[in-house]
Order: structure tokens, then sequence, then C-alpha cells
């Protein structure tokens, strides 16, 4: 991959696409190609094929995917396997088939069983049953995952698949209750300092552990591994690779730094009533690390740009 290489960005206008967008940039890549979802509906197989076939791009970074926490995946959880396996299915089979020489395949750590041994290490895949709150998401990118090997077997592409951890960061979904803890948490933060709020509540025990990476960082791992991991020569296909920082925190130490950034005076509380999904999410990073990459933000410096980020926004929109 060079800086003239035509690179299709699926999802160009997501949390990682748009990082991938602009760390590309940054680093002189100047032939990007990007479609909003009005532009290009990765659902419909004939537009996916027609786009192609018209733009020929050479690489592809596979981050478009519908995408939400725990609420989100329990009430859409039809939408979430439907629309996340079409759009799997559709854009890896038209790569292949219009000569695309890479294609990295965002998943999420959420493939891992709910008790797998801590860090989870990739061969811990199927190994265990899922977390039931997010089961339809998490076969949706395991199915991703193997797609891309049965191809990579079958017809000698160059197709990986990356297991991201907790990702947040700039253009993050902030809804208060179809978005992952941390941007959800920054909303509620934010929303109870200026209504002045006497406490905000938090669903669950607090007790939780959760690994959380900044968007920039996943993108430029995504980078990193198109231009040094090659999986042609491996005969299972090739083996996914965990993108973590390799350092967990609680929900409840979570909740107290969200709190302090973004300067709420009031009290932490627990709803006891709602659920904590799964205890421990911790990957095993240390084969990409041995690859030679590590993160460079830590979590208190991206939550204050996430944090940074989402008054932008909500300036913006006012």
């Amino acid at each position: 991959m060079n800086t003239n290489s035509k690179i299709y960005i699926a999802g160009h206008r997501g949390l990682v696409g748009s990082s991938l967008e602009s760390v590309l940039k940054k680093e002189g890549y100047n032939n990007l190609v990007g479609r909003s979802h009005k532009e290009l509906d990765l659902t419909d197989q004939l537009s996916v094929d027609h786009f192609f076939e018209t733009e020929k791009p050479e690489y592809v970074f596979l981050a478009a995917a519908k995408v939400g926490g725990i609420h989100a995946n329990n009430t859409y959880p039809a939408e979430f396997i439907f629309s996340n396996i079409q759009i799997q299915n559709n854009v890896i089979d038209a790569s292949y088939r219009n000569g695309v020489k890479k294609l990295c395949f965002l998943g999420s750590s959420c493939i891992y069983p709910k008790f797998a041994k801590q860090p989870m290490d990739e061969g811990q895949l199927l190994d265990g049953k899922l977390e039931p709150t997010n089961e339809p998401y998490a076969v949706a990118k395991i199915a991703g995952i193997v797609m891309c090997q049965s191809y990579n077997r079958q017809y000698g592409t160059n197709f990986f698949s990356v297991m991201p951890t907790n990702l947040y960061g700039p253009n993050d979904n902030y809804h208060p209750e179809n978005s992952h803890v941390l941007p959800a948490l920054i909303r509620r933060f934010h929303e109870a300092k200026a209504n002045h709020l006497p406490e905000v509540v938090i669903w669950g025990t607090g007790n939780p552990l959760r690994e959380f990476l900044f968007s920039e960082d996943m993108a430029r791992a995504c980078i990193f591994l198109m231009k040094n991991y090659d999986v042609t020569n491996d005969p299972k296909g090739g083996e996914h690779v965990n993108v973590g920082s390799g350092i967990e925190v609680s929900i409840k130490e979570l909740a107290e730094l969200i709190k302090e950034v973004v300067g709420f005076q009031g009290k932490l509380s627990f709803d006891l009533t709602k659920p904590d999904g799964t205890p421990r999410k911790l990957l095993d990073v240390s084969k990409l690390h041995r690859m030679g990459w590590k993160h460079e933000v830590e979590l208190r410096v991206g939550v204050e740009l996430a944090y940074k980020d989402f008054l932008e926004k909500v300036n913006t929109s006012n």
C-alpha cells in the first residue's frame, strides 16, 4: 500500500472509519474513497457490486457496521444480525470478485465467550457460550472472520480480521440509550451538570472490568497491519488479531474519571436492577505487541478529547 493506492473505507463517517480517514490523510494517502449510507446502502448487493466494479479499490477497510450498547443489542437483535451479515457478505465477496489486494475486516471483542479466560487471546474464539445480550452481533462478526479465512483458503485472497476492544473517540455515538458505555456516560454526566442534577445513575453494580482504546489508535493499528500482516500463506486462512490497550478499569472507575473530566459535582448511584453484561473483558494483545505496535493515547487524555468532541457536537446542534 502506497500513498497513491486507491483505498475504500466502508463506514468512513463512523467512529473507526472517520479516524482511519483522518490518520491516512495525515500519513499522506491521497486516493481515499468513501460513500455515505445515502449514497451506498451496503446491505444492497447490487449497489455494492456496481460500486466495486466502477471504483475498483485496491485496498478495503471494512469498518461499516450496525453497532450499539447493551440496550440497543437487546432491543434490535434481528437488525443487528441481519444488517451486519449483509454488509460483510456484500463487501467481502465484491472485494474478491474485483481483485482487491488486501482487506481489513473489523470485528469486536464480543466474539469471545462470556466466561473466557482472561486476558482473552485469539485462540479462544468459539471456545464457549457467548454473552446473551449481544449474541446476534457477535455471531455476525464471527461469520465475518470465518468468511475472510474461507476466501483466503479457497481463493488465495489476503483478507484479515482485527478484533478491537471497546472503542471511543471523535464522531462517536452519544445517544443516551443506544450508544456504548463510555460515550453514553459522557452525555449523561454533561446533561446532569447542565441541569444541576444531584446524581447520575449507572447501570448495574459498577464492578465489571472493561478495556478501552482511542479510535485513532485503532486506526493506526489497522493501517499498521494492512502494511505488515500477510495471511496468504496460512493454510488456515489467517488468524484474527486482537487490538487493545491491555489495560482495564471498572465501570465505576470509568464513571468517576468521566465525572471528573466533565466537572459534575453530584454523586454516583448504581441501578442494581440493570444487567452488568460480561463481568470482565480484557484482550490479550501480546500478538500485536510482538509485531511491533502499541497504543499511544492513554484513557484520561482520550476521555478529554472525546468530551471536547461531544461539546463541539452539542454547540453545533444548538
